[in-house]
């Protein structure tokens, strides 16, 4: 008797914890609705399960996010904020052109291996034609900045003749994206169809190397394999 009293009492002190902490509520339920999207998809998902994994209730999430497609286009805009801020973070004007783009690569390809779930979630929204991305202002606005950061570290290696001058940084941003993304979108058809191991430290390695050498020849006015 006394241990049911003491976890209701428990259980009553969480509730209210939540209410009084709505930040931290929406938080948790952004994290545990990001899982269940990229794993089953906006289809797939269900409100009742996350409100059970985040101990919250189904009207609680309807009344921070109104509707599971806004709570998916809310978790849409915490996936590319969170990898837009910490591009931020790379001070990519403090380095040479090349060293720049070395890292602006390398970034991508491990920020993709190691979040697996915005592959996912960006292969469910093209599964919807970008209909949720496009009712969102801020992941268009947050987007604008990448491209911004790809244009000046090219545009200071065309100014200093290590880039040839006719390559459009929108498609350089494409090109950088889209070898990024493979690795995890197509890995477990390319390794059962082609018998490797892309998870294995050894490949990935391999991998990253090779893509960052893809993307610096592109644009390099000197073709050579030689680093500028």
């Amino acid at each position: 008797m006394n241990q049911t009293v003491h976890l209701s009492a428990t259980g009553a002190k969480l509730t209210a914890a939540r209410t009084n902490d709505p930040e931290r509520t929406m938080a948790d339920i952004l994290e545990v609705a990001t899982a269940e999207f990229a794993a089953k998809g906006l289809a797939g998902a269900r409100i009742d399960e996350i409100a059970a994994l985040t101990r919250t209730s189904k009207r609680m999430i309807y009344y921070y996010f109104e509707s599971k497609e806004k709570l998916y286009v809310r978790v849409l805009e915490e996936a590319y904020r969170r990898v837009r801020r910490i591009e931020s973070e790379l001070h990519l004007a403090d380095l040479a052109p090349e060293q720049a783009l070395r890292t602006l690569v390398g970034f991508t390809v491990d920020h993709h291996h190691n979040h697996r779930d915005f592959i996912r979630l960006v292969m469910t929204e093209n599964i919807h034609d970008g209909q949720f991305l496009a009712q969102s202002r801020t992941i268009q606005e947050l987007n604008v900045p990448a491209i911004h950061a790809v244009e000046a570290v090219y545009q200071r290696g065309v100014a200093q003749g290590v880039f040839r001058p006719d390559v459009d940084p929108v498609d350089l941003h494409m090109s950088i994206s889209a070898l990024a993304f493979f690795n995890v979108s197509n890995r477990a058809t390319f390794s059962l169809i082609f018998k490797r191991d892309l998870d294995s430290p050894e490949s990935m390695a391999a991998r990253r190397a090779s893509i960052i050498d893809m993307v610096v020849r592109h644009v390099r006015q000197d073709r050579s394999g030689a680093p500028t």
